[in-house]
């Protein structure tokens, strides 16, 4: 796309519907260039289409919460993407003739809105540039290249007002007028689905004076108020909780009360759980606790981080006068922040001085607060809308990234994105009158951590985080470009000429950052080539027509439209799990393996029959760990944000954070979340190092630090248990003692250089009864305590504990000694115990049930290498039976070559899973902290610093 220009550079919008100021000379507007689409071809006509029948059930009630038959989909549309589109984004009463039924419906709805509006505001050069913008964006949105939000789908072309934003960021002052209507604003914000911010600062503590000489309420009183107006709206009618974020400074008299907030009601919380209340989320005892329907976060300066590192003091300061009122010691106050969100996630962080040094519009205003989910930071009174693209589709078929494609992308949807502006409604006179002028968007991405993986690099590493920078960098120069030309077309942004100066400096700052990105692999050199090149174009257009938005990128948690664009990963997140959980057509479910995964062993050299072995066991066992064939510096490719006995460490999250926000307008909505055996002293460190490294925003969650977040049924049936009055008949295991003599085999080995013995002995019929180890000295430490583990394991052998039981725990734990073994059969181990407990699967459980969990000799994966399957094979190396890794036989050619399988391994799903969390907790035997769905009953899964379902596309945000 290209800029055409006749005449000076016209004012920004004015009212509703306006695309130029009064009295200034016409511009000619943009030629818009084809990417994607064919002359005289219109894009349904490029796709295949089906008709399918979508439902949606409550998995724990069994009702069906939604039917439509006949919706016509694309044939590439996966059936949950058609699902949640049907179910959420279609418009129009269930069973009449006015509801819409086919995709093409939905986006000719909105994007003929878009066409319509673009040309009655001037952004087109003739009609056929209109024509060509809207067949591009037609074909962007049918082939999943980028979604807008949620509020588009929602409201754009109907009859209801069109509400484009999903955030929102209010103010209040102090006084009780502007605290009332703070209420009445943030429940009509509730009322539509969405959710705001807002920082609390401005009111005056409750260790200051009224004016009538009593003592002021402060900002936490009045907090309950407004949490209890956000319960009540949600419990009126609406599918979630509310979602709001409510922000004090640090130098607030008041903070120390804030930060213990909710934590003195997860207190609170627990006295009634242990009292037999109903206090999961939902709950009924549950709305008796205060403070739960919003995030809470302090507004940290750098004056307070060097005072903490400094272990100074740090003075409170006076909302009237701004004298300070009272000092405390900024590390201790640090520490109880730390100390409150390892007891309940809450406060999170939020870094002023950072803010406000990227902040485009000083002039007008400091930025003070966010949305609920901490990605979209700007005035007071502003609302931004968002749009994001699918990273995945921009990857070539050679494996690079396609930068200019990329590019001329984003700048087709920054168009479409201001154009909504002129033509949107919004909740609030002041909120329209600021987002008129500022004209903040938030385009951004998803389906980075599948990219990343795809390509064969790790999250957590160098080229990670390089190449995730790269992207960013394009992402905003490209948008911050056609912004500029925008400006040259239809104008800056109203409050553009007094703020000039100072965003002509951040587009610098972000220019700067660009050009000092280090580089890793040939693949991120060349989008930082294209990025350099980009930045350096608009910077130059900038400097002459200035930029028609304020702000123009962030990253969003992408719950729903990511499943709207069948993107395995949302945001900036890394994937959740390797397997998945798959709807099929006519009900029933699958379970797979995420199809990145192959694409990654390809990428990282691995032959198919090697690949094809790799992707069973992911299958059977949800991770990498000893697949046969997967080389171990492989390993980080495939760590995933859940998951056991690998996943990615806290400190790769905010690494990943740290790496990319340089290139963003706005922040990124993303929770760190930390192993429940993380320390309050990690979390201090996470919050520091997120300082250090320049971020706007951090949040942690230490799992199962919330109990009001339900994790299962197991509440309900403990209480059920205690209610019940009958008699329970306890059963007992009996101990099968050994006879005086019985067969032994004895095992000498090595571990990471450290020497032991293992005597297995076994009933005579061959089932192992005792085990005896031997390591370290007679009289240490050591021996005494694997003395005390074989005893207590020998016992529970004999008190019919399966041997299975103890090589799926004890298998993959990680200590020293670890490394290198004598055994040929287990080369590597993790530990001590991680060997034992391989050499008596290898010794002990039949082949059927080892190789359940991934356990096999050498020769039997020799074979497996060259014949594509498992089998036994006796001590003469001789394959004693067909069998794949999963039990089933196969199918031979009549050459007696194996014919060829798809990479991808589906099967069916356990039944008792109905998502991915579900699924990944059933193969591993873990439990995943996250919430259950208001409306269909599954467990959801983290995006961004929200909660989305996979089975119906509800989020827990605002978007």
């Amino acid at each position: 796309m290209t800029e055409t220009v006749s005449g000076p550079a016209r004012g920004g919008s004015g009212g509703k519907g306006a695309g130029r100021s009064k009295g200034k000379a016409a511009a000619r507007g943009l030629t818009i260039e084809r990417i994607f689409t064919t002359p005289g071809v219109h894009p349904y006509d490029e796709v295949a289409w089906e008709r399918r029948d979508v439902f949606q059930q409550n998995w724990k009630t069994g009702e069906t919460v939604f039917e439509q038959k006949g919706v016509e989909f694309p044939e590439s549309w996966t059936l949950n993407a058609s699902t949640i589109v049907a179910t959420k984004y279609f418009r129009g009463a269930v069973g009449t003739d006015a509801r819409e039924w086919s995709l093409r419906q939905l986006i000719d709805r909105v994007v003929k809105t878009y066409r319509d509006a673009g040309e009655r505001d001037g952004y087109f050069a003739t009609p056929d540039d209109a024509e060509v913008f809207e067949h591009e964006l037609t074909w962007m949105l049918l082939h999943q290249v980028f979604s807008f939000n949620s509020p588009v789908w929602f409201n754009v072309g109907t009859a209801a007002p069109q509400q484009v934003s999903a955030c929102f960021i209010l103010s209040v002052d102090d006084s009780m007028d502007s605290i009332l209507n703070w209420y009445r604003e943030e429940g009509m914000i509730f009322k539509g689905g969405s959710g705001a911010g807002l920082n609390l600062s401005r009111i005056r503590s409750s260790k200051e004076l009224l004016s009538s000489g009593g003592t002021a309420s402060g900002p936490v009183s009045f907090m309950r108020g407004a949490d209890a107006s956000a319960g009540t709206i949600k419990s009126g009618g609406a599918t979630r909780r509310a979602a709001k974020m409510v922000v004090l400074d640090v130098d607030h008299p008041d903070i120390e009360e804030f930060v213990q907030t909710k934590a003195r009601e997860e207190h609170k919380i627990r006295a009634l759980r242990d009292a037999g209340f109903d206090v999961d989320l939902g709950g009924g005892d549950i709305v008796s606790v205060q403070y739960q329907n919003a995030n809470n976060s302090v507004r940290v300066s750098d004056e307070f981080m060097r005072a903490v590192e400094a272990g100074e003091q740090f003075g409170l300061r006076s909302r009237l006068t701004g004298e300070v009122l009272d000092t405390v010691d900024a590390r201790s106050l640090f520490t109880s922040m730390a100390e409150a969100a390892w007891q309940c996630a809450d406060p999170g962080l939020q870094y002023d001085d950072t803010i406000n040094d990227w902040h485009t519009n000083p002039e007008t205003g400091r930025i003070t607060a966010s949305n609920p989910c901490s990605e979209y930071m700007s005035l007071d009174n502003s609302s931004c809308n968002l749009a994001s693209l699918n990273l995945l589709k921009f990857v070539r078929d050679d494996g690079g990234f396609d930068s200019e494609t990329f590019a001329k992308a984003v700048e087709m949807v920054i168009t479409a994105m201001d154009i909504s502006i002129g033509f949107a409604d919004f909740p609030t006179d002041a909120i329209t009158e600021t987002t008129r002028a500022y004209r903040q968007l938030g385009i951004g991405y998803a389906n980075l951590g599948a990219l990343l993986m795809a390509s064969g690099i790790a999250y957590d590493s160098e080229g990670g985080r390089a190449l995730s920078a790269a992207i960013t960098s394009l992402m905003t120069g490209a948008a911050y470009k056609r912004s500029a030309e925008l400006a040259g077309v239809v104008g800056p942004y109203d409050g553009y000429a007094r703020n000039a100066e100072a965003h002509a400096r951040v587009m610098r700052k972000h220019a700067a950052a660009n050009d000092s990105l280090r580089t890793v692999h040939a693949l991120d050199e060349d989008v930082r080539k294209a990025a350099t090149e980009v930045w350096a174009q608009g910077n130059r257009i900038g400097e002459r027509n200035g930029w028609r938005n304020a702000q123009a990128s962030l990253l969003a948690p992408t719950g729903t439209i990511g499943f709207m664009m069948d993107c395995d990963t949302t945001g900036i997140e890394p994937d959740f799990s390797l397997v998945k959980f798959k709807k099929l057509v006519g009900g029933g479910s699958m379970q797979i393996v995420n199809n990145t995964v192959p694409r990654a062993l390809e990428k990282l050299g691995y032959a198919r029959e090697t690949i094809e072995a790799i992707v069973e066991y992911i299958a059977e066992h949800g991770n990498v760990v000893d697949a046969p064939g997967l080389r171990q510096e492989h390993y980080s490719v495939f760590d995933c944000a859940a998951g056991q006995p690998r996943s990615i460490q806290p400190m790769g999250h905010v690494r990943m954070m740290a790496a990319v926000q340089p290139f963003l307008s706005g922040a990124i909505s993303k929770t760190v979340n930390m192993p429940e055996a993380a320390t309050v002293e990690d979390i201090e460190n996470v919050y520091l190092q997120g300082w250090k490294l320049g971020l706007k925003a951090l949040a942690v969650y230490r799992d199962n630090c919330k109990v009001g977040q339900p994790l299962s049924d197991a509440s309900s049936k403990t209480a059920k248990a205690q209610d019940s009055k009958e008699v329970v008949v306890e059963y007992r295991p009996t101990r099968k003692r050994l006879p005086k003599s019985r067969p032994s085999l004895t095992t000498s080995f090595t571990v990471g250089g450290a020497e032991g013995y293992m005597t297995a002995g076994s009933y005579p019929d061959d089932g192992l009864g005792e085990v005896f180890l031997k390591l370290g000295k007679q009289g240490s430490t050591l021996s005494g305590i694997m003395d005390a583990f074989s005893i207590a394991v020998s016992v529970a052998l004999q008190h019919g504990v399966p041997l299975e039981t103890y090589v799926q725990k004890f298998t993959n734990m990680r200590f020293e000694p670890s490394g290198m073994t004598d055994d040929p059969d287990v080369r590597m181990a993790q530990s001590v115990v991680d060997y034992i407990f391989r050499r008596l699967a290898l010794d002990h459980l039949p082949f059927e049930e080892r190789s359940a969990l991934g356990i096999y000799t050498v020769a039997e994966r020799k074979q497996q290498i060259e014949t594509g399957e498992y089998a036994p094979v006796d001590d003469n190396g001789e394959q004693q039976q067909s069998a794949t890794a999963g039990g089933t036989e196969t199918t031979r050619a009549d050459d007696g070559t194996a014919p060829p399988k798809p990479v991808t391994t589906e099967r069916p799903a356990q039944s008792d899973a109905h998502t991915s969390t579900e699924l990944l907790e059933a193969i591993q035997g873990t439990s995943t902290d996250a919430p259950l769905c208001f409306t269909c009953g599954t467990k959801m899964r983290p995006a961004g610093s929200c909660y989305v379902c996979e089975g119906c596309g509800s989020t827990s945000g605002c978007s």
